[in-house]
């Protein structure tokens, strides 16, 4: 899976929509499902990454999870929305979002897109953020119950988006101890948006106020385990089946069906990571048995559920 990356990331950058189609384009001739691209994604390092990622429609960004911390920095006011856990944010330039492990979570880009949606992306290990938890703990602050958001445009803490670029520029230009170097500006870029949280003229972004897709993902997730239907969704809201389908489709990117099926599966990771048995993890995420659970994760990840669990039991 970690190759993927390598792959891709011998193909220019792209500039424009052209450009971008061009890349997916290229992903797929490779074998690689574009909509799938960000579930495959894995740490190569054992404790911080960073780079840059652009993206010019929804169809190469799924819903999707990871093993480890993302911290992305938004470098551009495009209308974008981001979606973490059933939470929808509007984003801006200079808004960091923090997605900790096993959270579901992906943009949400307008259809019609006049600039890019640009971002700088830090990845932490479990491992790194317990050892920065560890000497902030006399701060009282918990990663896992802060906002998922926190806004610097206009605040002292503007600055951090060169903190983000000077450890992106490190990992693309690969100068002699670039790795460490990363990692050294990685521990003060964490430093620094903790004081940020702790700063009371930083005030944590709220999420927009709940629209029928918020009601719907809300409901996917507090019946994972059910079976869920368009049909009795519909009957839940009082809308019609065409109404949440078309919703979906127009935000999301995918059918209503394709992304219960995601989210049923980040539930799986999850639940696979904690060593929960196979034949459990199906039924508890919603699946009628468990060949019906395989094929849906093997056709989303490309690996089958035991193949998964091996690959998290060798990392330990």
């Amino acid at each position: 899976m970690s190759e993927l990356r390598k792959l891709t990331g011998d193909f220019p950058r792209p500039e424009s929509p052209e450009e971008y189609r061009d890349f997916l384009d290229r992903m797929e001739a490779l074998g690689i499902d574009p909509g799938n691209f960000y579930q495959e994604l894995e740490m190569t390092s054992r404790l911080v990454e960073t780079h840059r990622d652009v993206s010019w429609s929804n169809t190469s960004v799924s819903l999707h999870s990871h093993t480890f911390y993302e911290v992305l920095y938004c470098r551009n006011t495009c209308d974008v929305e981001y979606l973490v856990g059933t939470e929808r944010y509007r984003l801006q330039r200079g808004d960091i979002v923090l997605v900790p492990p096993g959270i579901s979570h992906r943009p949400l880009l307008p259809e019609k897109m006049t600039e890019p949606y640009e971002r700088y992306v830090l990845w932490l290990s479990p491992d790194f953020v317990e050892k920065m938890i560890r000497q902030f703990a006399a701060e009282k602050l918990n990663v896992e119950k802060n906002s998922n958001l926190i806004r610097t445009a206009g605040t002292p803490w503007e600055f951090l988006g060169d903190s983000f670029r000077t450890g992106v520029q490190e990992s693309e230009k690969m100068l002699p101890g670039w790795e460490v170097a990363v990692l050294g500006n990685t521990m003060t870029l964490v430093s620094q948006i903790w004081r940020a949280l702790l700063d009371s003229r930083v005030k944590p972004l709220m999420a927009e106020q709940p629209e029928l897709l918020d009601r719907v993902m809300t409901y996917v997730e507090e019946n994972l385990g059910q079976k869920i239907t368009l049909a009795d969704t519909a009957r839940q809201f009082y809308v019609s089946e065409s109404t949440i389908s078309q919703l979906f489709r127009k935000k999301m990117g995918v059918s209503f069906y394709r992304c219960v099926t995601q989210r049923r599966l980040i539930m799986a990771k999850t639940l696979i990571e904690a060593d929960v048995p196979m034949e459990t993890v199906g039924e508890k995420t919603g699946f009628s048995d468990y060949s019906s659970f395989y094929r849906a994760f093997k056709q989303e990840y490309g690996i089958s559920p035991r193949q998964y669990r091996k690959l998290q039991a060798d990392k330990l």
